[in-house]
């Protein structure tokens, strides 16, 4: 089947307010409330320009931590991206196609939205295509992954890019896969603690791309492609 996979967007404008993680805070909770005027503070940036960009969309952000802020240890890209990337989509209608987070030691972060273009190549230290029957809110999903990872093997310690592409039915709402796919993916990622299957080093990943393309004929199957690396410490741009 073919999987998407764009390529990573150029750096977007300067932030004026520090990028949030996801929250599941009771509304009023101070993380609630800085996420909220980071989630403000996106769509006022690029609501016009989101409106008027041809299909398919692509989002950048990069995440400036301090230097003091471990880089390989939670700061979860996913959970920046997940309600960025379905704020915006709610706001205006589009879906993206393409979604991109970068964490580095800098004083800056920046978003930026675009046309995505097609990965005309990728490297492939290791590749991985999965197909999942089972609902992503279950064990079960993690589970097929994981078990389909046979040649797979954890990376030495450091940091990692991670791009997944997903092959969805009309009905999906794709951000929803994406943590529990990253969640299965201790073989690749190594885990916090042997006993724990679903709980990868995910703070590895210091370069996350995810992608995706609608098949009306995958039903509620997914289709993913996983491709994993050793990425260079990312320095301030």
């Amino acid at each position: 089947m073919d999987v998407p996979m764009y390529a990573i967007p150029q750096t977007g404008q300067r932030l004026g307010v520090q990028p949030r993680l996801a929250s599941w805070d009771a509304t009023g909770h101070p993380s609630q409330i800085r996420l909220k005027k980071f989630l403000s503070e996106a769509e006022k940036m690029y609501r016009p320009q989101l409106n008027q960009l041809p299909d398919p969309l692509a989002l950048r952000l990069d995440v400036g931590l301090t230097g003091t802020t471990p880089l390989l240890d939670q700061h979860d890209l996913d959970n920046y991206l997940f309600p960025l990337s379905t704020r915006l989509s709610r706001a205006t209608g589009r879906a993206f196609a393409s979604v991109w987070g970068i964490k580095r030691h800098s004083p800056d972060s920046r978003l930026g939205v675009t046309t995505a273009i097609p990965l005309q190549a990728d490297g492939r230290p290791q590749v991985f295509d999965v197909r999942t029957t089972a609902s992503s809110g279950t064990t079960a999903f993690k589970q097929q992954i994981d078990q389909q990872l046979t040649r797979a093997h954890v990376f030495p310690d450091g940091p990692l890019q991670l791009h997944i592409g997903f092959v969805v039915g009309p009905r999906r709402h794709w951000p929803n896969l994406w943590k529990p796919t990253i969640d299965a993916l201790g073989k690749i990622l190594g885990r916090t603690a042997p006993n724990r299957p679903w709980h990868p080093l995910d703070g590895r990943i210091v370069q996350l791309g995810l992608s995706t393309r609608t098949d009306p004929n995958i039903g509620d199957h997914v289709a993913l492609r996983i491709n994993a690396r050793p990425a260079d410490t990312p320095t301030t741009p």
